[in-house]
């Protein structure tokens, strides 16, 4: 699966063994021949492990099969079985020889397959011998275009003839610039389809779970739009590109007529797998709220490490980049550490899913290293399961984080929901204990008007009384003139009270400043109050006349169109420039004007709790006002008190007017 860490596990054997055993390949030194494989039905697979062929290093990649099969080279070869050297090139740019020699067992004779693991081998030659002496070869490679290789198979599969009598001995040439492995297996003709299907099965199914989890999880992120699942579906998919590079599937399907692409994928691949696993870790975890100083840390130690590793395989090639994957992966385990110690519960899943995908590792890195640990199919392969979990694990953490956020959020929409509970009901207390001062307020209005008509019945009564009286002591003696004169200006005296009443009630009823505050609760009421009352027969000028205006940045402000002169609601009333409340002045209006002007300042400073001078002073200019529209032509008593409020002194009017020329 992982090409570079095929170059991890060459890169620490050539650290660990590089000065004892290569060399030894090299040169003629004495050196134990390999064993004969005998090949036999009841073992339809066989493992070509280290003691079944020897190994001739050709640094130049010029020598001839005549020679490397000559009896002058026989000696040259050596085995790797009891040395800690593992199965691999030393040195990939040297070209390798591998010798290994096939016994048929008794019995029928039957076809047998030699399948190389590795398919990154650059150029693959198996050299056959025939039946009348020489060699045929069959060549293959990931240098060369997938329709060349002997069998249609995603790893290198080369027939073996068993016609060629007791024993027959192979050349194997590999040449490769990269690291590569001598795994190989020989497999059964007659098994070997069964296998091969069965093996297919399995990475098809692996393919398809990759498919699922990436199908689902973009799904998730169309409907969430969380960044996370988009970063994850990434992730994901470069994994499925890295296997496809790393198990021949990508070649044999995908690209297979472009080898040059096929190189190009397995080196991109690791590199595109640090850069999405690490933008969907920091996502995942939150870096960059939870830990902004590592989340930076991390930021330059993964593009850093993806630009050399980029440098070294377009220029450098040295073979040992594998170590540029341990400090970013180390510093996203050890950030997943941090910020699951921090509090994000979720966190725990990525570092399982790491630790599975680490384990699996080690066992991939043993069998580089030649420790024979543990070394089976399920371990061969633990890697691709360890990444389908992995990739199940971290879909569940995600689903996991998404949870933990909506129940936040639950949480504090109930606690919410509670608080607004609880505000209705108070408003719905409220509301009903304004119905009920409302009820009150109608029935004490009822009353009241019950008891006016009462009073009114009895004042109508008195005076049909005094009427018919004055009817009967003038028919009864004319000398009672003066008498009757003055019942009958008491007479008029009552109807025009009980005409004064009538209208008071009407008109200007004897509202409290309680009840007057509801009608005119602030300055803004009182605002559009004036405005309305001054412009309700349209509006003019008092500069130029003009009768068209728009408004003002003040509040119910009006601007003339034509010459830009601002005229307030209250220019021009009895309200200009008052110092205090224009709800206490309006209400000071009222009282003035509903008793004629006969209301003490001391009691009106005392409802309106200003100072007695400051009521004084109204108080006088409101006075001026009504005489000054008690003498006015167009007069009428019984005008509404809203008349007098239009009212101001010439001197406020001309101030006004010089003020706004000034501006």
């Amino acid at each position: 699966m992982l090409r570079w860490l095929l170059r991890f596990g060459a890169g620490l054997a050539m650290l660990a063994g590089l000065a004892g055993s290569a060399p030894a390949l090299a040169g003629p030194q004495p050196a134990r021949t390999e064993d004969t494989l005998v090949t036999a039905a009841a073992r339809p697979a066989q493992f070509l492990e280290d003691h079944f062929y020897s190994v001739l290093e050709d640094p130049g990649g010029l020598l001839p099969l005549r020679l490397v099969s000559s009896p002058a080279y026989a000696g040259r070869f050596a085995t790797l079985a009891g040395t800690r050297q593992p199965p691999n090139n030393q040195h990939p740019r040297s070209t390798y020889w591998l010798r290994f020699t096939v016994r048929p067992a008794p019995g029928p004779l039957t076809d047998w397959y030699l399948e190389l693991y590795d398919p990154h081998i650059g150029a693959a030659t198996l050299f056959r011998p025939r039946p009348g002496g020489g060699y045929d070869s069959l060549v293959a490679g990931a240098n060369r275009p997938f329709s060349t290789r002997p069998q249609p198979y995603k790893n290198f599969l080369f027939a073996l003839p068993q016609h060629l009598g007791p024993a027959a001995t192979y050349y194997l040439r590999l040449r490769s610039d990269t690291p590569t492995s001598f795994r190989a297996m020989l497999h059964s003709g007659a098994d070997l389809i069964p296998e091969l299907s069965l093996q297919y099965w399995l990475l098809g199914g692996f393919y398809g779970i990759l498919l699922i989890m990436v199908m689902y999880n973009l799904f998730l992120y169309f409907f969430l739009q969380e960044r996370s699942y988009i970063y994850y579906v990434l992730y994901v998919l470069s994994g499925a590109l890295l296997f496809l590079s790393e198990d021949g599937l990508g070649f044999q399907y995908l690209w297979p007529a472009a080898p040059g692409f096929n190189h190009f994928i397995g080196v991109a691949a690791p590199v595109l797998l640090l850069l999405t696993f690490s933008q969907y870790a920091r996502a995942f975890l939150e870096t960059a709220a939870r830990r902004p100083r590592l989340d930076r840390a991390i930021r330059w130690v993964v593009l850093g490490s993806g630009g050399l590793l980029v440098l070294d395989a377009a220029v450098v090639h040295s073979g040992f980049s594998f170590w540029l994957y341990l400090l970013p992966y180390g510093l996203l385990y050890y950030a997943a550490w941090q910020v699951w110690r921090g509090g994000l519960d979720s966190a725990r899943y990525l570092l399982l899913a790491q630790a599975l995908v680490a384990g699996s590792l080690g066992f991939l890195i043993s069998r580089k290293l030649g420790l024979e640990f543990y070394n089976n199919a399920y371990t061969v392969y633990s890697l691709n399961v360890a990444f389908v979990i992995e990739v199940a694990v971290l879909s569940y953490a995600l689903a996991d984080k998404i949870k933990g956020l909506m129940d936040t959020t639950l949480h504090s929409q109930r606690r919410l929901l509670k608080q607004l509970r609880k505000k209705h009901q108070a408003q719905a207390l409220l509301v009903e204990q304004l119905h009920e001062n409302q009820a009150l307020k109608d029935q004490l209005n009822t009353e009241l008007e019950a008891l006016v008509a009462r009073r009114t019945d009895e004042l109508r009564g008195q005076n049909d009384t005094i009427a018919a009286q004055n009817r009967e002591l003038l028919e009864r003696n004319s000398l009672l003139a003066l008498q009757s004169a003055a019942i009958e200006q008491l007479n008029r005296d009552l109807r025009r009270d009980l005409r004064d009443q009538k209208e008071a009630r009407l008109e200007a009823r004897d509202f409290d400043f309680g009840e007057f505050s509801q009608l005119y609760p602030d300055k803004d009421a009182c605002l559009r109050y004036l405005a309305d009352l001054k412009w309700q027969h349209g509006y003019q000028c008092r500069k130029c006349g003009h009768e068209k205006s728009c408004e003002a940045r003040e509040p119910y402000a009006r601007r003339c169109t034509r010459c830009r002169y601002v005229e307030s609601a209250t220019t021009g009333t009895l309200l200009q420039k008052c110092k205090f409340p224009m709800v206490k002045a309006l209400y000071a209006v009222f009282l003035l004007h509903a008793h004629q002007g006969r209301y003490a300042p001391a009691e009106l400073a005392r409802v309106l709790e200003l100072r007695p001078a400051t009521t004084w002073a109204f108080a006088q200019k409101v006075l001026a006002a009504l005489q000054r529209r008690a003498q006015a032509l167009d007069y009428d008593a019984s005008e509404p008190w809203t008349h007098v409020l239009l009212d101001a002194t010439a001197d406020a009017e001309s101030e006004e007017l010089q003020s706004a020329e000034a501006q």
